[in-house]
């Protein structure tokens, strides 16, 4: 296990138990984010206050890995946030209040890690299926949360040899 892979795993464990210090450590001073949901993240605190806003509205969350990636300074997760909106989430448009509604939200994180700490966090999920899960989209099939598949989504790709660029 390489260096990104372990500051990856360090970060998802440090969120899922709303860690903020072993969060800020994670991270260099100068770190970025990019999210679908918020302006670019520019320094740790900004990376590490929006990680921990969904820890502060989802106080259950965990995550369910259905497969990591590591390639020279780049980890890769795949997988899901699990957990019950019973908490404010504090976005750039405003606060949502708990719907009560339990979420199961597919996503992947990409993670780029220089001298022992992230240097750059990019963040993937389909927001319209974010808003739906929690019934705030209006649509018929709000509140709908996606059930683990029986068996591995795909095979990890852990010590896989480099893809081509």
């Amino acid at each position: 296990m390489g260096q990104a892979r372990e500051t990856m795993d360090r970060i998802t464990a440090a969120v899922m138990a709303g860690d903020r210090e072993a969060l800020r450590q994670s991270y260099a001073p100068d770190a970025v984010g990019e999210t679908p949901d918020a302006p670019r993240l520019s320094g740790a605190e900004a990376v590490v206050d929006y990680l921990l806003g969904f820890t502060r509205a989802f106080p259950d969350a965990s995550f369910e890995s259905t497969a990591k990636h590591e390639s020279g300074d780049t980890a890769i997760d795949e997988g899901y946030f699990v957990g019950t909106h019973t908490g404010v989430l504090s976005t750039p448009e405003g606060d949502i209040e708990p719907t009560g509604r339990n979420l199961r939200l597919r996503q992947c994180d990409v993670l780029t890690v220089a001298n022992g700490v992230a240097v750059a966090h990019h963040f993937y999920y389909d927001q319209l299926e974010f808003l739906t899960q929690l019934g705030l989209t209006g649509s018929d099939a709000a509140g709908t949360v996606p059930q683990p598949r029986a068996g591995a989504d795909r095979p990890s790709q852990v010590g896989a040899a480099d893809p081509p660029r």
